[in-house]
């Protein structure tokens, strides 16, 4: 029996990994502020064809942290694509039934576990699709989309058209994935050395590895603050329920990924941040807004007071 007293609080937190919050309006479940995901160890269904998951799996199994733990993985794409000897694979990938219950089955096989924390059920899909899907949901008494996960940075901010404001609306957190651009937040020194090595950069989502001019205007308002920290801090405190996700190859990528949730954006800084590349939110929201401030129907009329949305949380001391 515990010789604790009852209301004695934990001890504190050994990082700020450790401070825990909840995932999101819909989801109790409490996670830390930043996910770190496979892709450098393979990801469930594309990179390594699967083999994260195992690695994931032996890891937790053989330490018995399996229950403290919050993982996520999803499904839709061919895992079994590397798997010469299997000649039908039309029914792994896509979002059909047998896709669902065939790669979720595979799933809890090689994390060796029970269960899943969280099935990305959504993710890179248009806004109104994930609308009505949760109003379907809704209208039968199911259990709604609580997460989305798409691509979003501060060089790709279409996610900032409907998405932000659909997940808003539906009480969604949000998982943005390429948060770094897919390595392309680097400062001029370094993209020399990877050209004169030979390393190059990551080339899955585009046919060249260096960076646009306009990627490199944004890098060099990021290096004013502390490049791919400043990158990783304005998704977090861009809006609630944010969780991005992050790829750590080595503990040095991690430690200075931490930095980002001990930094604060001013509101000139971040638009500064926004106006180093060219964005166009397009209609209708240039004419009339995202409902953040009154419309010009109404500022043209009247002096009015506005709640405020939804802050994200800000950094604490420890």
């Amino acid at each position: 029996m515990s010789s604790k007293p009852l209301y004695a609080p934990p001890p504190a937190p050994v990082s700020k990994l450790a401070r825990y919050r909840t995932l999101s309006p819909l989801a109790g479940v409490r996670v830390s502020p930043l996910c770190f995901g496979g892709l450098g160890i393979g990801d469930k269904w594309q990179y390594q064809d699967g083999a994260s998951e195992e690695f994931i799996g032996e890891w937790a199994e053989k330490r018995g942290v399996w229950d403290q733990l919050v993982i996520a993985t999803k499904y839709t794409g061919d895992y079994e694509r590397g798997q010469e000897n299997i000649t039908h694979k039309v029914n792994y990938t896509d979002n059909h039934a047998t896709s669902l219950h065939i790669s979720v089955h595979e799933s809890l096989r090689k994390l060796r576990t029970s269960y899943i924390d969280i099935l990305y059920g959504i993710s890179d899909a248009p806004a109104w699709v994930v609308s009505k899907a949760n109003q379907y949901v809704r209208d039968l008494g199911k259990t709604p989309f609580v997460v989305y996960q798409g691509q979003w940075s501060v060089l790709v901010r279409s996610f900032e058209r409907d998405i932000i404001s659909m997940a808003r609306s539906e009480g969604l957190a949000l998982a943005p994935w390429g948060i770094l651009g897919g390595g392309r937040i680097r400062t001029d020194a370094e993209e020399a050395r990877r050209r004169e090595s030979g390393e190059k950069g990551l080339m899955v989502f585009h046919s060249n590895w260096e960076r646009t001019e306009e990627g490199r205007k944004m890098c060099l308002v990021l290096e004013e603050v502390a490049q791919e920290v400043a990158a990783i801090a304005y998704h977090l405190l861009r809006m609630p329920y944010v969780f991005p996700i992050t790829g750590c190859r080595k503990v040095e990528h991690l430690r200075e990924t931490l930095k980002a949730l001990d930094i604060t954006l001013t509101p000139e800084r971040t638009q500064k941040i926004e106006g180093a590349t060219t964005f166009e939110i397009g209609f209708p929201f240039k004419t009339f807004g995202t409902g953040a401030t009154p419309s010009f129907g109404v500022t043209t009329t009247a002096h009015t007071d506005q709640v405020p949305l939804p802050q994200a949380i800000r950094p604490s001391k420890y």
